[in-house]
């Protein structure tokens, strides 16, 4: 059985601390930089196997690998989706997103929204220090510290959305765009829960 390919990828946003980046690295078989993230990646001690991106980012004053470097000029995607593209060309089936958010809210919010078309072939997961966001296009099970704020985001709506084992269960309820007031700052209420949905696309947050 083939063992599942697992990267992270690393953008030009907030990155983790750099234990953190760190700690991530080590759980995965191959380290992308996205541009920029090339930088945010050597500051915290974590050498990318590939950079891609259009380079409009990456610093001139530190010489990298030619071999490293993917450069694609196109200007009608971004680099985070430049980066999507070529992990999911490769077959990775787990990408793990550092440096995705912060910074200019209208990447962060982009960011998020430009992953979805990929869900089919990957589980994703944006990570910073505190937290974790999962977006979701199907049912899901996670193991998480009891006692840790969770919460669900509609960015369409949702049918069926089932809850368990949290302190705010749910039985298939409808969630609606802009309509949070049941799935916002739910608690865990042990160590694993589920989130089951039939149609729709979700966010889901964890905290650390």
């Amino acid at each position: 059985m083939k063992q599942p390919l697992n990267a992270l990828l690393i953008g030009n946003g907030v990155c983790p601390s750099p234990a953190l980046l760190q700690q991530l690295a080590a759980q995965v078989n191959f380290i992308l930089a996205a541009d920029g993230g090339a930088q945010k990646a050597a500051a915290a001690g974590v050498m990318p196997d590939k950079i891609i991106g259009d380079f409009d980012s990456l610093s001139t004053q530190q010489t990298w690998p030619r071999e490293k470097l993917l450069r694609i000029p196109r200007q009608d995607n971004t680099d985070l989706e430049k980066a999507l593209d070529y992990l999911q060309d490769n077959h990775f089936t787990h990408v793990t997103i550092a440096g995705g958010t912060g910074g200019r809210w209208d990447f962060s919010i982009g960011n998020f929204l430009s992953v979805y078309p990929y869900l089919s072939q990957m589980d994703i997961c944006f990570v910073a220090d505190g937290w974790k966001i999962y977006p979701l296009i199907k049912p899901t099970q996670k193991t998480v510290r009891p006692g840790a704020r969770v919460s669900l985001i509609p960015v369409t709506a949702c049918q069926n959305v089932t809850l368990k084992g949290l302190q705010y269960p749910l039985q298939n309820a409808t969630l609606e765009l802009g309509r949070t007031g049941r799935t916002l700052s739910n608690c865990a209420a042990q160590e694993n829960i589920s989130i089951q949905f039939s149609s729709g696309y979700l966010l889901l947050y964890i905290e650390n």
